[in-house]
């Protein structure tokens, strides 16, 4: 087996496998590169030591059985037998339905979270997106703070745990993404500094020294991150990638890291003939992400869509505190426009930066599919004090409007995992830091961050009965976020479920609903009456978020309800529909 590690800056590199140690010789090929072969089984720990230093974890280590401070294992990749051919599924008439693996179950693992796959089988899920399974230190945590981008994390089952789940999803037919960081890595555990420059002082992020995609030694720092993204894809049979926080990659080359990762990726697909994709997470509201190469983009398959999310979100909530200011003053207006431009901010005024940002997206050129849409994500709901999720907050009646703008408007929708319930458990922020002072600085951080916010005189009912945000720390805090799976079958929950399953059926089987054009959508809304209705090919869909009946002009001549929160007579001559307090309908031609 051959092992190789770059270390640029050392002048001696030695292995230790099964506790025998042996020097690495300089690889006559690759500057800076590290090489030795040497027999070894799966499971077989090692290490390397650079100038006679430590012994630490392979930066390539698909497996650290006892977390990124320890040593790392041999995987052999050739042990796991795949149950299921795999021809792959596109992500072009998706529905995506965010993951967090730690807290799907109470168990905390892949393997129990597979038992429960059969839930999103019968609720019309296309795809499932799991939040970051990269190895961090401790056993509960969101996965942002992923230190090994090639491990999967040790508590939720390591790497042959994810190849069963992804066998168990393609068993069903569901295809599955993974959210990765390159970004950053998390603050303890990580060993990469001391292999070579992958960090630079050149630019920094929220959170420090910025991975190094463009200083002296990119080169080899861009490789490592495209070549853990191609081996998720790869070993374990994924679907796509979602890249977390684009924005946050800073990089000046004239070939940027985006585009090179694409084009990787889209050579990749073609190798394995099955579709593969990325989905990006970015605040630019910038249409080249996901515009061709051939055409001047980057070649992005999708982007998340947050002016959506705000737009709906201050629609429902009428919050208005941070970035919601920019949509808070006319939030109908802002969902109408961002559900038929695609960005709400493509060259306005944003207040909340106190400078104009976005760019319009072509709409010709630019399918809606690209971008996805969501009423709730796990940093929506778990970045708010106390992870209070929409449930708690509004009425099921509204929960059910925003359902319906998600699940038959123009974007790829996802939902955040236990919405479509209407759960009654919180999202909130936790953290298993095994530093102490790390741990405390998280936790005074959290409450002084929210604290500085004002979050107290925002707070629901439910809140202001809690006089402190959560201990991160606390393994409460985690417990507290796990889905409790006794609440589907039972009273309002069963209710908003059984209508998330009917969207979503109504979205697979109706053409309209998932045309990609932007061009051809039309909106009407009245902010005082507070209701919305779109016009999608000979569908239409009516909205009121009000606390009275709303008479909603209609056009078109659509008199037959496909749909309906609250019972609905159809239009009648006048082309008028009555629609009930907090309700929403779904109409076709009679």
């Amino acid at each position: 087996m051959l092992f190789e590690v770059w270390a640029p800056d050392a002048q001696q590199v030695t292995l230790q496998l099964k506790g025998v140690e042996r020097a690495l010789d300089p690889d006559p090929t690759r500057a800076g590169w590290w090489i030795t072969e040497s027999e070894a089984s799966d499971g077989d720990r090692y290490g390397f030591s650079l100038d006679g230093g430590p012994l630490l974890p392979d930066p390539r280590s698909r497996r650290l059985p006892d977390g990124p401070d320890g040593l790392s294992a041999v995987v052999d990749p050739t042990a796991y037998t795949w149950r299921h051919d795999w021809p792959g599924l596109a992500m072009r008439d998706a529905v995506l339905y965010e993951l967090h693996t730690g807290t799907y179950t109470r168990e905390g693992t892949l393997d129990a979270a597979a038992a429960r796959l059969g839930h999103l089988k019968r609720l019309g899920i296309t795809h499932v997106q799991l939040m970051p399974l990269c190895s961090f230190p401790g056993r509960h945590g969101w996965g942002y703070d992923g230190v090994a981008p090639w491990a999967v994390h040790e508590p939720y089952g390591g790497p042959e745990a994810l190849k069963r789940f992804v066998d168990a999803a393609h068993e069903l037919g569901l295809g599955v993404v993974l959210d990765v960081v390159h970004n950053h890595l998390g603050p303890s555990g990580n060993h990469l500094p001391a292999y070579g420059p992958y960090f630079t002082e050149t630019h920094h992020t929220p959170w420090g020294a910025a991975v190094n995609l463009d200083a002296p030694g990119s080169d080899e720092v861009r490789a490592y991150f495209l070549q853990s993204a191609l081996a998720w894809l790869r070993d374990y049979r994924l679907d796509g990638l979602r890249l977390d926080a684009v924005h946050a990659l800073h990089d000046s080359r004239a070939l940027p890291f985006l585009e090179e990762l694409s084009t990787a990726v889209d050579e990749l697909a073609a190798e394995l003939d099955r579709p593969l994709f990325l989905i990006a997470e970015s605040d630019l509201c910038d249409p080249r992400l996901i515009t061709p190469r051939g055409e001047g983009g980057l070649g992005l398959h999708a982007q998340w869509n947050d002016d959506f999310h705000h737009a709906l979100h201050c629609t429902l909530t009428g919050e208005s505190q941070g970035y919601y200011a920019d949509f808070a003053e006319a939030p109908l207006a802002a969902l109408a426009k961002t559900l038929t431009s695609g960005f709400f901010h493509d060259g306005t005024y944003s207040s909340f930066r106190g400078r104009a940002h976005g760019r319009p997206l072509d709409r010709a050129r630019v399918p809606a599919f690209r971008l996805v849409g969501y009423s709730q994500t796990h940093d929506q709901i778990g970045n708010r004090a106390l992870g209070d999720r929409l449930s708690d907050i509004l009425s099921p009646g509204l929960l059910a409007c925003a359902a319906a703008l998600t699940l038959t408007g123009p974007f790829t929708p996802m939902l955040f995992m236990g919405e479509e319930w209407a759960a009654s458990t919180p999202w909130q922020y936790f953290t298993d830091h095994t530093d102490p002072e790390l741990a405390e600085a998280v936790r005074t951080g959290r409450r002084r961050e929210f604290a500085a916010h004002g979050w107290a005189e925002a707070a629901t009912p439910r809140q202001r009965h809690i006089e402190h945000v959560p201990d991160p720390q606390d393994p409460a805090t985690r417990e507290r976020s796990c889905l409790d799976w006794s609440e589907p079958s039972t009273g309002h929950h069963a209710r908003v479920l059984a209508w998330y399953q009917e969207l979503v059926a109504l979205r697979r089987s109706l053409p309209d609903l998932e045309d990609p054009d932007l061009a051809a959508l039309r909106a009407a809304f009245d902010e005082q009456g507070r209701w919305l209705a779109l016009r999608r090919g000979d569908l239409r869909i009516a909205v009121n978020f009000g606390k009275e009946p709303a008479r909603i002009p209609l056009q078109g001549g659509a008199s037959r309800v496909l749909a309906a929160w609250e019972p609905v007579e159809a239009p009648g001559a006048d082309g008028v529909l009555t629609l009930a307090p907090e309700s929403c309908v779904l109409l076709a031609p009679a």
